[in-house]
């Protein structure tokens, strides 16, 4: 998922205002603490790193064992991550703090920067480290970003006392479960040095989102694509390749392929390079950040309206009101995927569980990723209630998992660790991005996304 910049701001627990009384229990001690609290112990401690905040349980009695959230809860990805940690309170609450026999305490931690509001790969490391050495933790939310959860994964699954389950709400990178032309190092297998996996996610992957978007190209006749990433960015070149992918099977001819410099002042000389080629719709793969408001101003200044003879077309790092902002008549007709259905669209019990989400908003609307991150929550509580309260077999235990009428809808965890589903909601941005339809691609497109 794409990055968020930030003002420093304080570290908060965010777990919203509980229906019952809490009991809660401050995560103090040291790290011996931690190493003698095992999930049967009466009393559970916390973990005590300083990037965790309290403890918190409202069930009846003490908890058996502790889920824990790790999300950037700072800068721009503050408000965003509150909601997420409000989501997975909520999960707990209708659950009454249980899974099957096993009460679950609940614990929020960050992994981003005070002066960035991003994820940092030490603090990822050191977080991890913390989770394996406290046998209480039975199982992960998170992460956030796809950066964060590479290195998280393997040192989770060599915890000493068995591997740690994790399950994503938001992470999309193909690589952390599923091979692809984009892969390096050995990913997905050489993430899991144990030979057994422990995550899974409950969102689509980027490939999902690639296929829906040349989908999307070929059902509005934008035969002939040109694609620009971000010079120098991994995740931006890989998001071209999965479009590139699926394009061809789909119908759809790549007329050029090009790189823009975030630096740059603008991009007027790169437009009329992509002119020459005469294609029917731009796809920009990367992230708002990267200077992306003068890049769509530059596009409408050369090339004409989104909504006129060249569509424009981006990946969920676009899909944010930050781009309507920065580029902003420029944007008006661009569209944009994100993974997933958003909360207006999702079915049944999604709509409740939006609805009772809302009450903690303070009137602003439910993020994409909240209604996610209860939905993953409850995977971790529907593997613990089948597996019981070592973190081992719970981790086992995610692979197969089939939710029905779920907080996001209907789907299974496939033995890779992805939903067996991939619906990707298309966006058209006006006065703000507003979904025009869902997407979900044919299997064969996603697997040509993936370059296989």
């Amino acid at each position: 998922m794409g990055e968020s910049v930030s003002k420093q701001l304080k570290l908060m627990l965010s777990v919203g205002a509980l229906a019952l009384v809490a009991m809660v229990i401050v995560a103090c001690g040291s790290s011996s603490d931690s190493d003698d609290s095992g999930s049967d112990s009466s009393t559970v401690a916390g973990v005590s790193a300083d990037t965790c905040g309290e403890m918190t349980y409202g069930g009846e009695g003490s908890p058996d064992a502790l889920i824990v959230s790790d999300l950037p809860l700072q800068g721009d990805s503050e408000d965003r991550s509150k909601q997420m940690n409000d989501a997975i309170t909520q999960v707990l609450e209708g659950a009454g703090w249980k899974a099957g026999d096993t009460t679950i305490g609940f614990q929020a931690c960050d992994d981003s920067l005070a002066d960035t509001g991003l994820w940092d790969e030490q603090t990822c490391k050191g977080n991890a480290n913390a989770y394996s050495d406290n046998s209480s933790v039975i199982g992960v939310v998170g992460t956030y970003n796809s950066g964060c959860a590479q290195v998280m994964i393997p040192i989770l699954n060599q915890a000493e006392n068995g591997a740690v389950p994790m399950v994503s709400p938001g992470n999309t990178a193909i690589c952390l479960t599923e091979s692809a032309n984009t892969c390096t190092d050995g990913a997905p297998d050489s993430l899991y040095p144990t030979g057994d996996r422990n995550y899974a996610r409950v969102v689509p992957n980027d490939a999902a989102q690639g296929a829906a978007l040349a989908t999307y190209a070929a059902d509005n006749d934008l035969t002939k694509v040109a694609v620009l990433y971000a010079a120098n960015d991994d995740t931006s070149s890989g998001q071209a390749q999965t479009f590139i992918g699926a394009a061809g099977p789909a119908g759809v001819q790549i007329v050029s392929q090009n790189k823009w410099d975030p630096e740059a002042k603008n991009y007027t000389d790169l437009m009329n390079k992509v002119k020459v080629d005469n294609p029917d719709a731009v796809l920009l793969a990367g992230l708002t950040e990267q200077n992306g408001g003068q890049l769509i101003k530059d596009k409408v200044s050369v090339l004409g309206p989104n909504d006129g003879a060249v569509a424009l077309m981006a990946p969920d790092g676009f899909a944010q009101q930050s781009t309507i902002d920065e580029a902003g008549k420029a944007s008006a007709g661009m569209i944009a995927s994100v993974p997933g259905r958003v909360p207006d669209l999702l079915p049944g019990t999604g709509k409740q569980f939006v609805k009772e989400l809302e009450s903690k908003t303070n009137g602003q609307p439910v993020e994409l990723y909240a209604p996610y991150a209860g939905q993953a929550a409850q995977v971790l509580l529907d593997a613990i209630s089948s597996a019981g309260n070592e973190r081992g077999a719970v981790a086992a235990a995610l692979y197969g998992v089939k939710v029905t009428d779920g907080i996001t809808g209907d789907f299974a965890i496939t033995d890779t660790g992805d939903p067996n589903v991939s619906p990707i909601t298309i966006n058209k941005a006006a006065a703000e991005f507003e979904p025009v339809e869902v997407i979900e691609p044919k299997a064969n497109l996603v697997t040509a996304a993936r370059g296989q």
